[in-house]
């Protein structure tokens, strides 16, 4: 399970199927290590590069890197105006990030003075991931974000039969062939074969980036009278993690699948 989101031993909503109390305020914070260098570039320049980051875990957020004031590009710092408060962490002071002709506004937050309980944050300095045009997991580009490593995707095949019926109640596709992908917090999917759907599929101009999984390709459904546009989706070079699911087609929830 993830730590702070999706019932997780620090989010919002724990589960009544415990036995355990989390002792400590309703808004817990966790700094942890991460453990590999981390770039990040704005029109073609590198603005940070630290191998000392850490993950904030928040209740309820996704984790957001720290790093040292140092590993900033400070030059291309400048003041701002902006200050803002957390009950959790203290009143924060932001900088504006300029490279060439481009400004990005308050791209760069700091906890000078931070809560007691948060005195760890004293020193270090956060860049959200949409600051940035490109980011750096070591040499490998990140999409979307930095991977959670309380986050999974576990992929494993089925032969159970995997039926799945359009909205008009046409079967589109029944396999003992699909690959079930189960990830931290979403429904489990079945991932299913091309040569296993019945229906017509046409690529749709739509894709998704997902950290864990890829870029995504979408397709219409067509199926007798029901057109389902973005209705399937697929990951024709998944990451490595997820390479088991390659060119295998998911549908969307507008249809109804059913396992044997």
């Amino acid at each position: 399970m993830a730590l702070t989101r999706f019932g997780g031993p620090l989010s919002r909503n724990l589960p009544g199927t415990r036995t355990f109390t989390v002792e400590g305020p309703a808004h817990s914070l966790l700094l942890q290590p991460f453990r590999r260098r981390v770039r990040a570039v704005v029109d073609d320049v590198t603005v940070l590069d630290t191998v000392a980051g850490s993950l904030l875990f928040e209740t309820g957020l996704g984790p957001q890197l720290y790093l040292p004031e140092g590993d900033l590009r400070a030059d291309l710092l400048s003041p701002s105006d902006t200050v803002t408060h957390c009950p959790f962490k203290g009143d924060a002071s932001y900088r504006n990030l300029t490279v060439g002709d481009r400004t990005i506004p308050d791209a760069v937050w700091a906890y000078p003075d931070p809560k007691p309980d948060a005195s760890w944050l004293a020193g270090l300095v956060a860049l959200p991931m949409g600051a940035a045009d490109r980011w750096f997991d070591e040499d490998v580009e990140v999409l979307g974000h930095l991977p959670d490593p309380y986050h999974r995707v576990d992929l494993r095949p089925t032969s159970r039969r995997v039926t799945v019926t359009a909205p008009d109640g046409t079967v589109v596709a029944s396999t003992t062939g699909a690959v079930l992908l189960d990830e931290t917090g979403l429904d489990v999917r079945f991932y299913l074969r091309p040569d296993d759907v019945r229906s017509e599929l046409t690529r749709t101009d739509t894709t998704t980036v997902c950290p864990y999984k890829g870029v995504s390709t979408y397709w219409t459904v067509q199926t007798g009278d029901t057109t389902v546009v973005d209705g399937a989706w697929s990951y024709q070079s998944p990451l490595d993690e997820s390479r088991g699911i390659a060119g295998r087609v998911c549908f969307s929830d507008e249809f109804t699948v059913t396992v044997g």
